[in-house]
Formats: C-alpha cells, sequence, structure tokens
C-alpha cells in the first residue's frame, strides 16, 4: 500500500469482480442463501484476489472502525516477542488505541487466518511480523485501507510501513566478529528455516561473509519444537562427537546456544579459547548464566514502540511527514564467549 489513502473495498467491488449481484455476494460471505457452488466458488475466489474482508461491525457502525490495533506475530512461547508487545503498549496506553494480539506459529495459512479475521472487525490499523505473505494476506493487507506496518525485518518491500533491522547485515556483522577473532573452524545451529524467513537472511549474510574469506559452515544442524535449552544441549553434544576440530559455534537464537553453553562448561570445555560460541536476539533471562553469551541486540523494544507511533501518528494526521521505512542497528555484544582483537 503507497502512502496516499485508499478507499476499503465494499460488496460492489467482489459483485463486479466476479459477476454476480452485491446481494448473492452477501449471502456467501455470510456463509447464507441458496447459492450453487460454482457462484460461491467464483464471489469466493473474487474476494480472495481483491483481498477483501467482511465487515462485522453491523448496524449504525458499518462503516466505523475500532480503536483496536491488530497485532499480528508468530509465537508468544519466542521470548523476543513480549518486549516487542511491551514497547507498543508503552506507546499505545497513552491513546485511545488498544493492542490486539494474534498469533501465528509461524504458518501462512494460519496468519491468514488471523489477519481475516481480525480485518472482519476494522481495526484502526495493523502491526504485523515480517515482510513475507501469502499472495492473499498480502492482498488483504494492501486492500485495508489503514496504516499497516511489517515489523522485525526491513530486508525487503513492505506493504505499506516497516521498522525492524536487517538480519543478513546481522549475519555478516557476527561472522566479521568471529573470523577478526581468528576462529574458522565453524558450526552452526538454528532453527528449520523455510518459515522462519529472518533466521534464514542471517544465516544467508553470515555464510556470505564466509565465503569470501574462503571459509565454509564445517557442520550444520536444525531443529523444531520442544524446550530451546535441551535442543541447543543435544545439538552442541551431537556436533561436537561428528566435528570435534570446531573452534566456534553459531547459533540462530540464544536460547539453544545457553542449552550450548551450559553443556560445554560440564565438559569443562575452554570458552572461548578452546571453542567460541555466539547466539542471536540478547534475551535478558539469560544474564543470569555462568557466562554470558556473545550475542546480538535485535532492537525489539524499539521495534514495537517505533512500529506503534508511526500507527499513532498517522491515525491523528495521514499527511504526516513521519519516517516509515526506519532499520535499526543491532550491535554486537561479545560476552564471555567470544575473543576482542
Amino acid at each position: 500500500m503507497a502512502s496516499d489513502t485508499k478507499r476499503p473495498l465494499t460488496l460492489r467491488d467482489v459483485s463486479e469482480a466476479s459477476g454476480v449481484s452485491e446481494m448473492t455476494v452477501s449471502r456467501v460471505l455470510r456463509n447464507r442463501g441458496d447459492v450453487s457452488e460454482a457462484t460461491r466458488a467464483r464471489v469466493l475466489e473474487a474476494a480472495k484476489e481483491l483481498g477483501y474482508v467482511p465487515n462485522k461491525i453491523a448496524g449504525a457502525l458499518a462503516s466505523s472502525r475500532v480503536n483496536l490495533v491488530a497485532v499480528i506475530i508468530p509465537s508468544l512461547s519466542n521470548m523476543v516477542f513480549p518486549e516487542v508487545l511491551t514497547g507498543i503498549n508503552q506507546v499505545l496506553e497513552n491513546t485511545d488505541l488498544q493492542p490486539v494480539v494474534g498469533v501465528t506459529d509461524y504458518l501462512p495459512e494460519k496468519e491468514e487466518k488471523v489477519l481475516y479475521e481480525m480485518l472482519s472487525w476494522r481495526p484502526s490499523g495493523v502491526i504485523i511480523a515480517g515482510l513475507e505473505h501469502s499472495d492473499a494476506s498480502r492482498a488483504m493487507l494492501q486492500a485495508a485501507g489503514i496504516p499497516v506496518v511489517e515489523i522485525m525485518d526491513t530486508d525487503g518491500k513492505p506493504v505499506d510501513a516497516m521498522v525492524g533491522i536487517s538480519h543478513r547485515r546481522a549475519g555478516r556483522e557476527m561472522a566479521q566478529a568471529i573470523l577478526k577473532a581468528g576462529y574458522g573452524r565453524i558450526g552452526f545451529m538454528g532453527t528449520k528455516m523455510p518459515l522462519d524467513h529472518r533466521a534464514r537472511k542471517r544465516f544467508e549474510g553470515f555464510t556470505e561473509v564466509l565465503a569470501k574469506n574462503g571459509i565454509e559452515i564445517e557442520d550444520r544442524d536444525f531443529y523444531s519444537g520442544g524446550s530451546a535449552l535441551a535442543k541447543g544441549r543435544e545439538m552442541t553434544q551431537a556436533m561436537l562427537e561428528r566435528s570435534p576440530d570446531l573452534d566456534f559455534l553459531y547459533y540462530s537464537n540464544d536460547m539453544i546456544g545457553a542449552g550450548g553453553l551450559l553443556y560445554l562448561l560440564e565438559q569443562g570445555v575452554d570458552i572461548p579459547g578452546q571453542i567460541g560460541l555466539a547466539g542471536f536476539n540478547d534475551v535478558e533471562l539469560l544474564q543470569g548464566l555462568p557466562r554470558r553469551l556473545a550475542t546480538m541486540d535485535a532492537c525489539r523494544l524499539e521495534i514495537g514502540r517505533t512500529a506503534a507511533e508511526i500507527i499513532a501518528t498517522r491515525l491523528e494526521d495521514p499527511e504526516t511527514g513521519i519516517e516509515t521505512q526506519v532499520t535499526l542497528a543491532p550491535k554486537i555484544s561479545y560476552g564471555d564467549t567470544l575473543k576482542r582483537r
């Protein structure tokens, strides 16, 4: 969606696209009335392609919006997102706007469903994690006619506004720090990345720098589900049994990195002399570990605050000149597990 104001789609738009009456469109979308399967399929396909979402606000309020901001994130169990929500709430609590959260579990089809339901209540704005969406979700966001802020990532083109970090740059900077410290036999552990686009981009940036320096990752492992701490321990043990000569382990997040750190400390491994470690996210909870894990801050609180400020400011003044594509700069924390040279 461009910066210009777009009118919301109506039943007439779907009627014209599908070639049936507005009354028939209404009956199909409310799942009522005697409508043939062929007509129903034609109407639903037209609505999906347009990104049309029915309005659940009835009667006199039918053309209105409510003071809700739809916040759509992939996970609540991941400790990254509560801090983002805190930033959003810090800004919106000083306004009439109220955040309402939906969770997608990193599944594009679930994101479609959550987005559809939230937009049907006509929120005043949307904050949604990531830049990668299905065609149907992107169509709904483009047709919503409200401010949309995609968060966490700026490696791509937004529907409207975006606030986050460049994950490719984060991966590149961590690789540069590791190589500068003298490490060269590197293993990688992370989430399965087809659906975790931000982890994939960090990995791409990381391996890009290694390749330019004539180095390849010597071992890698991926996980999905279960306790991240336990998985980190298990994967670290298995990787070092396979590849005992590794001198650095890079984890896609701090939680599996913490599991790896605890395992290595139990084994009496010299960290960072024999093996260095680094994660990502700078999770505050892990500051109580026996050693501070090297990591990189993802600017979570600032991302939440900035996204909410964009929504609130544009709703107050649609013609405002506020910056709508904001790339923040995370910094490496070397901790006790990455040598500095």
